[in-house]
């Protein structure tokens, strides 16, 4: 019998992005949206996917969503590229302008799975520090230029996990200084004062990824994209596998489009309701960091965050726990969630750190 085949080169992956699960009843870990998507969403999409030809592959171009995507912001339908989630946007993005002898330069701390792509796709790494205030330090920007040449510059804002959105002024600064494409990833880009969608242009080196898990309440679809210069996505298009987008995918999303207003009314009470869990971390032995996305990145004043993620897994509440991230030693981020949810969250909180007051 022959061994099976070990991978002729893990490049350090370890062991992958996860965000483990645990059986709770208040599940605030990953960012998803707490509300689904408008009934009449899902209405629309049943009854479109009685007319699917499942014996037929899908469009490969996509063409009517992203003809929607591109009327939504404002561009050709020939620059947008639709993938499974945006992390395939990335991943496509990395096998294009990356790849061996190239290198994509992150700012720490910042989305794991930027990092974990780029060694995924064998591009080198150039691995700089963000400010003391978690904002992107345009003097590491200007280092990563000079020592590196990066192919690929991400910018991830709102940032992920530490929550702020980088000012106009220094994406634009970014876009003179960087070498080659600039990647700002959107993920949370609607919870934010402003969007580098404003940005792109035909001439610009720049790409704005957007995904459909946040605001449109579709974590379950496995849908994003990106809008950037015509001759960018035709590269993509390129690259990606025929056929990557199912039918159903493509209808969800050219659907959603049409609840844009639901959409904006879900953001607008995320929004206030994360400035509620502000206000009552305010009032705890906590520090914590502003923050434009859906969730809050906070951690005790004295003592282990880890310990501390425990005793609210022991009230039934589950916060990510992101304590070995860079620079990020005892953090735990939560996810927005409904005001009951929320309301949980700030109770267990309260109660964790009342009874761990000594050794927290």
């Amino acid at each position: 019998m022959s061994a099976l085949l070990s991978p002729s080169d893990d490049q350090g992956l370890g062991a992958g992005y996860h965000s483990p699960q645990v059986a709770v009843d208040v599940r605030l870990n990953t960012n998803e949206s707490p509300y689904p998507p408008p009934r009449a969403f899902v209405h629309a999409l049943a009854t479109e996917l009685a007319d699917v030809a499942f014996n037929r592959y899908p469009d490969r171009e996509a063409r009517e969503l992203r003809a929607a995507l591109g009327r939504l912001h404002g561009v050709d339908p020939e620059q947008v590229f639709v993938a499974n989630g945006s992390n395939e946007v990335l991943q496509t993005l990395l096998l294009t302008y990356g790849g061996p002898g190239r290198r994509a330069a992150v700012f720490e701390p910042t989305y794991a799975l930027h990092s974990h792509l780029g060694r995924l796709t064998r591009t080198g790494l150039w691995v700089g520090e963000r400010q003391p205030d978690f904002g992107l330090d345009l003097g590491e920007v200007k280092r990563a230029a000079a020592e590196a040449d990066p192919a690929v510059t991400f910018v991830c804002s709102p940032n992920n996990p530490t929550g702020g959105a980088e000012p106009r002024a220094v994406v634009e600064e970014v876009l003179d200084l960087a070498p080659g494409l600039v990647v700002v990833d959107e993920a949370y880009g609607q919870f934010a004062p402003w969007s580098a969608l404003d940005l792109v242009g035909p001439d610009v080196g720049l790409v704005v990824v957007r995904t459909y898990s946040k605001t449109w309440s579709m974590a379950a679809a496995r849908l994003g994209y990106l809008v950037g210069p015509a001759a960018v996505v035709a590269e993509l298009e390129r690259r990606v596998l025929p056929y990557h987008l199912d039918a159903v995918k493509q209808a969800a999303g050219r659907l959603a489009l049409r609840f844009t207003a639901e959409m904006e009314a879900r953001v607008a009470a995320i929004k206030d309701e994360r400035r509620r869990i502000l206000d009552g971390l305010d009032r705890l032995a906590v520090e914590w960091w502003p923050s434009d996305a859906n969730f809050v990145l906070f951690r005790p004043t004295t003592g282990d965050g880890r310990e501390l993620w425990a005793r609210l897994v022991e009230r039934s509440v589950l916060v990510r726990d992101v304590g070995e991230w860079p620079r990020l030693s005892g953090c735990l981020r939560v996810t927005v969630g409904t005001p009951a949810e929320n309301d949980a969250f700030l109770a267990a909180l309260y109660e964790a750190l009342d009874q761990g007051q000594e050794d927290l």
